[in-house]
């Protein structure tokens, strides 16, 4: 588990326009899933997503002077990532796939990444960004592991018990981050509330390894939920990831479209896919939540555009 002092003091590391997100609420979406819901917005901060939190803890807690740094990503950490390293004068590379969406390999170069588009899917860029960075002496990133990434993502935990109340979160789960935070807070803070992770239907590694106990990797993560499209999980952090949930469920790729589009219906945000699914899982099981004050996160909202066409385009 992480340290939840850590936690507690993170703030004070993090850039500002990362903290203290808004949450949303809704009568008439409340009124379409039959339970209370409590979206918790990360998406009106410079890179679009819940990452800047754990990237800047990351960069100014544990890095040595000028340090080179190497990562992949699906794009919202590696956004994170080169924006917290540039401004602390690190440079930073990051490996994404051959086919990842160009809203945010655009917006990493945006904000100095050098990035290098390889293999067929995330966890092939992640294996070229290991090779990269141990053939050039680098310092290789891995969005998952490292304690200070987590601890960041666990400030929106203290920040929805200070700001509100609800018995069940729902989660999206990609390497594990995310759950790791918020759910290391939750366990020692209000260990009353259900913690409730979700992958998608077309990407269940991460369901099928925590599951089992032991890493299950799929040939396979083809999913429009690109930020949680994981193959390959992490074996060191399974046993933890396990103690921050209560449940993992996973979503159709019609329910994470549908999510989607009730967020941008009710809620007037847009969100990409790994974004919406939390919502997705209230959608897919309504009886579960009836009656309930469900919190969950809009955690991104880098949506690809021709995604975004036909979500503005849905009725």
């Amino acid at each position: 588990m992480l340290d939840l002092a850590s936690i507690h003091a993170a703030s004070r590391h993090i850039d500002p326009v990362f903290l203290d997100s808004p949450i949303d609420i809704d009568g008439q979406l409340d009124r379409q899933l039959g339970c209370h819901v409590l979206a918790k917005v990360e998406l009106d901060n410079p890179v679009g997503s819940f990452k800047g939190r754990g990237t800047e803890l990351f960069c100014a807690t544990g890095l040595m002077e000028a340090e080179h740094l190497a990562c992949a990503s699906a794009g919202n950490f590696g956004q994170g990532l080169a924006r917290a390293a540039a401004r602390r004068g690190h440079p930073c590379a990051v490996f994404a796939a051959e086919n990842a969406n160009r809203v945010k390999v655009d917006a990493m170069r945006r904000f100095g990444a050098d990035v290098h588009l390889t293999g067929v899917d995330f966890d092939a860029a992640k294996t070229a960004a290991r090779r990269h960075a141990t053939a050039h002496g680098l310092r290789f990133v891995e969005d998952g592991l490292e304690p200070a990434i987590a601890e960041g993502a666990g400030t929106i935990a203290l920040e929805l018990l200070r700001d509100t109340s609800f018995d069940t979160i729902v989660l999206p789960l990609g390497n594990g981050a995310l759950l790791a935070g918020i759910g290391t807070v939750l366990r020692e803070l209000a260990p009353h509330i259900e913690i409730i992770a979700v992958v998608a239907d077309n990407a269940p590694a991460m369901k099928l390894s925590l599951e089992t106990g032991r890493v299950v990797e799929t040939d396979r993560a083809e999913t429009i939920a690109d930020g949680i499209a994981v193959r390959v999980p992490i074996a060191s952090t399974l046993a933890d990831l396990r103690a921050c949930c209560d449940d993992i469920v996973g979503v159709s790729e019609q329910d994470i479209f549908d999510a989607m589009r009730l967020v941008h219906r009710y809620l007037g945000r847009v969100t990409e896919p790994a974004g919406a699914v939390g919502l997705a899982a209230i959608l897919a099981d309504r009886p579960r939540f009836a009656d309930r004050r469900v919190a969950t996160l809009l955690s991104g909202g880098n949506i690809s555009l021709a995604l975004r066409d036909r979500l503005l385009m849905s009725r």
